[in-house]
């Protein structure tokens, strides 16, 4: 259902006018204060402060449609110490905020009759993909569009607020969380994953260096900034080393037979499960700080969906220095172990997702991604 806070005389403001109105106030003391280097002397404490970690995966997404400015405040007010953003471009060049360069997903392309043309078929990281993609369309087309609920089966409520919220582009984000912890009083994370890497090189839109250069340019620059930069791609992580100070991490598919979508392209044997085992946590900590592995490298499930026994990934990463933040962390019966479940059989029900977390949280990790930030939170406490 849509919550709902009670306001004075009676009145009711959705969680779509809430949400609204934390992004224009954010957005207004961002445009309000002169860019400086981050943190600043009037903020108490960085995200890194507490432990775990608590990263909003693609903001407060168990709430809000992802990846949309909404999120991302909603996130920021429940406690989340980073906030993630997906990162794919734009025809002209702009790094925008969605987690598939695929725009029927989680937009309303399709009821635009006046991109119908724009359809097609196309292969992406091996896979023949048909859609409307973000790099046949500029900035200025992707502004027409509105965002809509990925999975309105599993999140109801998120899909009432379709039409609400227009895609955000990276900087519209770093002035959001810039605007939002000086009102927070804390130092707010920034965690964007370069989407499709090898894709959007081959095809002359590059990422990695204007990621970096948006990120210094607001004052981000070095391993103490309140920032992750992540992939599920090797080279340009390490293309990245060499461009940056920013903190890096080495995402893991959760498949082991896998290969990251680079080494394919470069016809390497080198797969997920190589790069899981001690010697290939090695390799990764030369040019990563974290890596963020599906959280069935950390504890897998049993045949009947019952959570197994820790493995030693986390022992054998931080072994070779590398902080460990497992994903993805959500609320509803359909992502949670079988112990964790609750009774409700509707596809949106959710469970216990505090039971899940503990048994994480006790085999080590460092940090954690979540679609519902404030259940983690609630757990390990705000961090002051």
């Amino acid at each position: 259902m849509l919550f709902e806070w009670k306001m004075t005389k009676g009145k009711a403001l959705s969680l779509t006018g809430v949400v609204v109105l934390l992004v224009i106030g954010g957005l207004t003391v961002a445009f309000a204060t002169p860019i400086t280097s981050v943190p600043n002397k009037s903020i108490n404490n960085g995200p890194d402060s507490c432990s775990p970690v608590i990263i909003a995966h693609r903001g407060a997404s168990g709430y809000v449609p992802e990846h949309t400015l909404g999120s991302y405040a909603l996130a920021i007010t429940m406690g989340a110490d980073y906030v993630e953003p997906d990162l794919v471009m734009t025809k002209d060049g702009h790094l925008i905020s969605r987690h598939d360069n695929v725009l029927g997903l989680t937009t309303d392309v399709a009821s635009h009759p006046e991109f119908a043309n724009r359809h097609r078929t196309q292969t992406v990281d091996g896979t023949e993909i048909s859609g409307w993609f973000t790099e046949d369309f500029t900035l200025a087309e992707i502004k027409t569009l509105r965002a809509v609920e990925r999975i309105p089966d599993i999140r109801p409520g998120n899909a009432r607020m379709d039409g609400a919220f227009q895609i955000a582009t990276f900087q519209e984000i770093i002035d959001l969380v810039k605007g939002m912890q000086r009102s927070q009083r804390r130092t707010i994370g920034i965690y964007p994953e370069i989407k499709h890497s090898s894709h959007f090189s081959n095809i002359g839109l590059p990422m990695e260096e204007l990621v970096v250069n948006t990120f210094h340019a607001n004052g981000y620059l070095d391993s103490n900034s309140p920032v992750y930069i992540q992939s599920f791609e090797v080279n340009n992580l390490k293309e990245l080393k060499k461009l940056t100070n920013l903190r890096l991490l080495q995402l893991f598919e959760s498949d082991k037979s896998l290969q990251p979508a680079d080494q394919a392209l470069l016809n390497t044997s080198l797969t997920y499960g190589n790069m899981s085992t001690p010697e290939g946590l090695a390799e990764v900590a030369k040019y990563a700080a974290a890596v963020g592995p599906d959280k069935s490298f950390i504890i897998p499930r049993n045949e009947d969906n019952t959570l197994g026994e820790p493995t030693s990934f986390v022992e054998d990463a931080h072994a070779v220095g590398l902080k460990v933040h497992p994903y993805t962390f959500r609320a509803e019966n359909t992502y949670l172990p079988k112990e964790f479940q609750s009774d409700n059989p509707a596809k949106s029900a959710s469970g216990d997702l505090m039971g899940e977390l503990r048994k994480f949280i006790e085999a080590g990790i460092d940090g954690l991604f979540s679609d519902q930030p404030d259940i983690a939170v609630r757990l390990r406490g705000p961090c002051l």
